[in-house]
């Protein structure tokens, strides 16, 4: 497993597990990210993340990235 900062662009990966606090896992649950579901990385920013996850474009920050293990 790694974090979602290091997936390759365009390619779609699996999300294995989500970490962080009890409010942060709720937040990143909310946004789609839930463990067994899809997610793509469209393009990187300054360290920061625009991903595609259930057909939604979500723009994350480094520090979340780490928390979603693909």
């Amino acid at each position: 497993m790694l974090p979602l900062g290091f997936a390759d662009m365009n390619q779609e990966v699996i999300i294995r597990k989500v970490s962080g606090t009890p409010e942060v896992k709720k937040h990143l649950e909310n946004l789609g990210f839930v463990p067994g579901s899809g997610v793509t990385v469209l393009n990187r920013v300054a360290g920061n993340l625009i991903v595609k996850v259930k057909e939604s474009r979500i723009a994350i920050n480094e520090e979340m990235a780490r928390k979603i293990m693909v």
